[in-house]
């Protein structure tokens, strides 16, 4: 059996913009997956053309792109790495809400895929306990001096 080699940074990005920019009914398309990640649309033209090469896109030029079963797959699981890293950095580390998005964005494509999962089965754990864990985060931004109450998105 061929082993698939692991996909880059750069094209999960693409995979979670695209599920991002699909879901509840909207479209994905080059110009928007551009804006999204901040490069050129030419970019994104190649991108999506390695991405369809490896089966994650179903895309036709000028018309929209759509992610295949694998491809949702592995989109959805980048997202909620991506939200749970960028909850951990706001909620438990009390870091603003701009500093974790832009952490979590590096973040998890960089740390081990054992300590990713770790950290979701973590969150999961922590947001299905008592409110005693509250209380500890609370003494925890105590500790830092700093506050803990729970800040508007921006």
């Amino acid at each position: 059996m061929a082993t698939v080699s692991p996909i880059s940074a750069a094209l999960e990005d693409y995979l979670e913009a695209i599920l991002a920019l699909s879901e509840n009914g909207g479209t994905a398309r080059v110009r928007d997956i551009s804006e999204r990640v901040s490069v050129h649309k030419s970019t994104v033209t190649a991108a999506l053309k390695t991405l369809s090469e490896r089966k994650l896109v179903d895309h036709e030029p000028y018309g929209a792109v759509t992610l295949t079963v694998e491809g949702r797959r592995i989109a959805a699981r980048i997202a909620r790495s991506h939200a749970v890293v960028k909850a951990f950095l706001k909620d438990v580390l009390l870091v603003d809400s701009h500093t974790a998005e832009e952490n979590a964005c590096r973040m998890e494509h960089v740390m081990d895929k054992v300590v990713l999962e770790r950290l979701v089965s973590f969150a999961d754990f922590m947001g299905s306990c008592s409110e005693t864990n509250a209380n500890c985060l609370r003494r925890f931004a105590d500790h830092l001096g700093v506050d803990s109450t729970p800040k508007e998105e921006a």
